[in-house]
């Protein structure tokens, strides 16, 4: 009987430190966060040691993925915005929806021809591996976040 109370003492001990640690939320702590050309060089650069890019292909991607970053940033900020304004997203109509959409897979279209363009063949195929890679991780990671969500959502409704 000792034993079993000395092991949820330390289980439950774990526990406490392991969610200190951690801090609200799994938070990493506060840190400041990289400009554009920053983020556009790291990506540039990953890509180069992944894809073994040419000095010539680093140049014509660069400015593909700075403009892709900044838009991601700038999608960034107006959430960010909207969350703490306390405005909910409004609802889009139909049209609204489909012409949204419409763009951004014109964008994904576009990003992707360049590519083909820049790269060779098989650079273009392992760039299409990596991608589909992090599609999948991506979907993951928001279903997770859905089912965080609603079980966040059960317990307060309880």
């Amino acid at each position: 009987m000792k034993k079993i109370v000395a092991l949820l003492v330390l289980a439950v001990g774990f526990t406490i430190t392991t969610q200190a640690q951690r801090g609200e939320r799994g938070e990493r702590g506060e840190h400041e966060k990289l400009t554009t050309e920053q983020q556009t060089e790291l990506a540039v650069k990953k890509m180069t040691l992944k894809l073994d890019l040419t000095p010539a292909q680093q140049r014509q991607v660069k400015p593909l993925l700075a403009e892709k970053i900044a838009k991601r940033k700038e999608m960034h900020a107006k959430r960010k915005a909207m969350k703490e304004s306390g405005k909910k997203r409004e609802k889009l109509s139909a049209d609204e929806r489909h012409a949204k959409k419409t763009q951004m897979l014109d964008r994904q279209i576009a990003f992707k021809a360049d590519m083909k363009r820049i790269l060779n063949e098989k650079q273009y195929e392992r760039f299409e591996k990596m991608s589909a890679r992090k599609m999948h991780g991506a979907k993951k990671k928001m279903k997770k976040r859905k089912h965080r969500k609603e079980m966040k959502r059960e317990k307060t409704d309880k």
